[in-house]
């Protein structure tokens, strides 16, 4: 019998969300470099750029990816030789390293779970629970695959009960457009098949902890059916334009993962679950000897690419004396770099504004002319005036687009993703703009705020408003004053130049 002690449990647990929180697994990040290097759209190109060039500055400065750092997800396998030395249920035991990994004073993470998820919705302030899933399997050691999961891929995910003559490739092309960019592209696409409804989740969810390794099965060939699938989406998918950020380009996805389980004759379930550009899981094994040895990568096997601010390709905007009409002048696909003073809320913020104009309340600060940053930082540590910061799903924020609009004096927003039909129509009704920052590269982002105070609703935590000044924060015009979207226009014009997939109609 192995005997796994409790503390090294705990203290390998915590370790693992400490390393995953800075450290990009070695086969993405490659990964995303041969991307880079095939990359034809300028736009996805810039956006792969900034990612790679976040991922490594969070590396070497051992701070946060995205400032989402993620619910806590826990795979373990235990073998049925172990033993516990321990007081603690496995459960307690993880979340306690989660707890010290999230409250780590050196890098602290953002605490995102809430409590009574249907009610108050009350933070539970260090992460706390865990999603553990266990099986019980022969041997006498431990295997772990922890894994931080943003909130902005994991609301993308997709099920389907099918009929068993359906054709499941072609509900995943018709799915995955529907998925929109808020899962930021590219990423990996885990497909779970069979079993029943919660068993095809499942294995959705944990293939995507498998390292990227698409060119190598290419390079070999498929060997069941699995594998063939697995092929036959990697092209398709990526032969849909989407790209990088859904700014449209040859990469939606730098694998596609599969995994099956036999199922009742009468179904065919189907789940699809994506991994982000803030794609973050470790896999280590406890033998009884100890907490796990991480053994960090090295940075010279990161991609040479290095992105950088340059106003010969951007518009420089100056933020203090922004008007109207200049909102109104700029282009799709225009890049800018931000300069000076913006308000940032997102969700509960918006919830309050909402209810404090509606009793005729005034607002704690003035929005005339002002742009607005869906973000949710995280916390700044030694000498940083604001921890990793970029942006959050801004289609959370649809509903209140138009009082934002017409009712406060706000003139142009940024955030992540595309907009909704709701907030493009009130976008065009105000000739305002929506900019759209880069998903995966929030250490980027802080680095362009220069000073950082709340200035409204400071009882919501990383949800209150803050007012950041900013150098040369890099944007991308998504919707212009005229209603045009380059997440609808982009995507339509690669998929056009790579031949598209011909998908049956339902």
């Amino acid at each position: 019998m192995t005997t796994i002690r409790q503390d090294d449990l705990i203290q390998s647990i915590a370790d693992a969300f400490q390393f995953i929180s800075y450290y990009h697994p070695l086969d993405y990040i490659q990964a995303l470099g041969a991307a880079y290097d095939r990359e034809e759209s300028p736009a996805a190109k810039d956006a792969i750029a900034q990612i790679l060039t976040n991922s490594r500055m969070s590396a070497e400065g051992h701070r946060p990816i995205c400032q989402d750092t993620g619910i806590a997800l826990v795979f373990l396998k235990v073998g049925m030789q172990v033993q516990w030395d321990a007081t603690l249920s496995v459960q307690e035991m993880v979340d306690e390293g989660v707890r010290r990994a999230y409250g780590n004073a050196d890098n602290p993470l953002r605490a995102s779970v809430l409590a009574d998820p249907a009610g108050t919705r009350k933070n539970t302030k260090d992460n706390t629970p865990a999603v553990v899933h266990y099986e019980i399997v022969p041997g006498h050691h431990v295997e772990v695959i922890c894994a931080a999961k943003g909130g902005g891929s994991e609301a993308k995910a997709k099920f389907a009960m099918l009929n068993p003559s359906d054709d499941l490739v072609d509900w995943i092309l018709k799915t995955v457009p529907t998925m929109g960019a808020g899962w930021c592209p590219p990423g990996i696409l885990g497909v779970g098949i069979g079993g029943t409804p919660e068993k095809a989740m499942l294995l959705a969810k944990e293939a995507i902890m498998a390292p990227v390794d698409i060119q190598q099965l290419k390079a070999r060939g498929a060997k069941n059916r699995a594998e063939e699938l697995r092929l036959e989406l990697y092209e398709k998918i990526n032969a849909l334009g989407i790209g990088a950020q859904g700014l449209g380009g040859l990469t939606t996805v730098l694998d596609v993962k599969v995994l099956d389980y036999p199922c009742h004759a009468a179904n065919l379930p189907v789940a699809l679950i994506p991994n982000c550009a803030a794609t973050r899981h470790i896999h280590f094994h406890l033998d009884g000897s100890g907490p796990a040895k991480l053994e960090p990568p090295s940075l010279e096997d990161w991609p040479k690419v290095t992105w950088q601010a340059d106003a010969a390709t951007a518009t420089r905007v100056d933020l203090n004396s922004l008007s109207k009409t200049q909102v109104a002048a700029w282009t799709p696909g225009q890049k800018l770099l931000l300069n000076g003073r913006m308000l940032t809320g997102r969700d509960a913020a918006h919830k309050r504004i909402a209810d404090m104009l509606a009793k005729g309340e005034k607002l704690p600060v003035d929005f005339t002319n002002r742009v607005i940053y869906y973000v949710g930082p995280v916390d700044p540590v030694r000498d940083e005036v604001m921890g990793p910061a970029g942006p959050t799903t801004a289609t959370r924020m649809d509903k209140f687009t138009r009082m934002m609009l017409e009712q406060t004096g706000l003139i142009s927003m940024i955030g992540k993703s595309e907009r909704g039909a709701v907030a493009i129509e009130a976008i065009k009704d105000n000739k305002s703009a929506y900019l759209m920052a880069v998903g995966g590269a929030a250490y980027l982002v802080a680095k362009a705020i220069k000073s950082a105070k709340v200035v409204g609703f400071a009882d919501l935590g990383m949800e209150a408003i803050y007012e950041f000044e900013v150098k040369d924060m890099p944007v991308t015009v998504a919707v212009d004053a005229l209603g045009t979207s380059v997440h609808i226009t982009g995507p339509a014009e690669w998929k056009a130049r790579i031949g598209g997939i011909p998908v049956k109609q339902a």
